[in-house]
C-alpha cells in the first residue's frame, strides 16, 4: 500500500470539513455543562441550563449558516431529531440554504452505549425518520451524540443505507470500512470542538486550528481537518468571530478543499480510499 501524490480533488493539499452541531436534551433535562458555576438545587429544574442549550437552534445555527454563507463554504449540520420536533424551521432553513443534514441520535442524553441491540436500531431508525419527515430529504450520514458508539453501530447504520459515519478517533484521514450490510465511509471527528473554550479564552479556539492548519499543511500533505462547532457554543457570537477568522486563514491559502460529509464520503468511494497507516504515508527515510 501506497499513499498516492495526492488524494484529494484538484491537488488538493488539505481537506478541511465543516461539522455544525445543533442539540436538544430530552424533556426537563438540560446538558450537564453550562456557562453557570454553581449548578441548581437537586431537584430544581435548571431552566437557566435548558433555554442556554436552546440557542443553537433558535439563533446559533443561522448564525453558522451566515457565517459559511458569506465565505462560500459549505458545511453539514448533524442535528438532534428532537430539535426538529421543537425547532422545524431551522432543519427547514438548513436544508433550504443547501447545507448537509445529518443525524445525531434523537436526544443529546440519550447515548448508544447500554442499549441493546433492537433499542439502538430503533432509535437510529427513529432519529432518521424525523429528520426525513421534517427536511424532506433522508439524511446520508451519522454523527452519534457525545461521539458515544458501540461496536454494532456501523452495521446498524449502513443497514439504514447511511453513506458516512462520523465517529472514528482512531484515523487521521477518512476511509472507506466494511460492515455486515455493505460497505460505509468513516470520517474522523474533531480533537478541540469549541465547547473546551467554554470558560476560557475564545481566542484559543482561533489558535489551536490555525497552528493545527499550519503544521499539516507545511509537513503532511493529504491531511484532513475536521471543524466541530455546536450551535449553543460557537454559535453565539463569542466563538463565531473566532471561528470566521480561522476560516478566512485557512481560505486563504491555496489546495484547500472545503466538502460537506457527503462530497467527501462519495469522493473516497469513488476513489476506492481505504485505511492508510500513518507509517505508509510518511515512511522513514531511507
Amino acid at each position: 500500500m501506497s499513499t498516492p501524490a495526492s488524494m484529494w480533488p484538484g491537488g488538493a493539499r488539505i481537506v478541511v470539513a465543516l461539522t455544525f452541531l445543533v442539540e436538544s436534551w430530552s424533556e426537563g433535562k438540560a446538558p450537564p455543562y453550562s456557562p453557570m458555576t454553581s449548578p441548581p438545587k437537586p431537584g430544581a429544574k435548571d431552566l437557566a441550563g435548558i433555554t442556554w442549550s436552546e440557542y443553537g437552534a433558535r439563533a446559533g445555527a443561522y448564525r453558522l449558516m451566515r457565517l459559511a454563507r458569506d465565505r462560500g463554504l459549505p458545511a453539514t449540520f448533524c442535528v438532534n431529531a428532537r430539535v426538529a420536533e421543537l425547532f422545524p424551521e431551522v432543519i427547514h432553513a438548513i436544508v433550504g440554504q443547501g447545507f448537509e443534514l445529518a443525524g445525531h441520535n434523537y436526544a443529546q442524553d440519550e447515548v448508544l452505549p447500554g442499549l441493546d441491540e433492537a433499542e439502538e436500531r430503533a432509535l437510529i431508525r427513529k432519529s432518521l425518520d424525523i429528520l426525513h419527515r421534517t427536511a424532506g430529504v433522508r439524511p446520508q450520514g451519522w454523527l452519534s451524540s457525545t461521539i458515544a458508539t458501540t461496536e454494532r453501530t456501523a452495521d446498524l447504520l449502513a443497514e439504514e443505507g447511511m453513506l458516512w459515519h462520523g465517529d472514528y478517533n482512531y484515523l487521521d484521514l477518512p476511509c472507506q470500512i466494511q460492515t455486515r450490510h455493505g460497505g460505509m465511509v468513516a470520517i474522523p471527528h474533531s480533537d478541540f470542538a469549541d465547547n473546551r473554550v467554554l470558560r476560557a479564552a475564545p481566542r484559543d479556539f482561533f489558535q489551536c486550528y490555525r497552528d493545527t492548519f499550519d503544521f499539516l499543511y507545511r509537513k503532511e500533505p493529504n491531511a484532513f481537518i475536521n471543524i466541530t462547532v455546536h450551535g449553543h457554543f460557537g454559535g453565539r457570537p463569542l466563538i463565531s468571530a473566532m471561528l470566521d477568522e480561522v476560516l478566512g486563514y485557512i481560505a486563504a491559502h491555496p489546495g484547500v478543499w472545503f466538502p460537506r460529509h457527503d462530497e467527501l464520503a462519495r469522493w473516497v468511494n469513488e476513489n476506492r480510499i481505504g485505511f492508510i497507516p500513518y507509517s505508509v504515508r510518511f515512511p522513514p527515510a531511507a
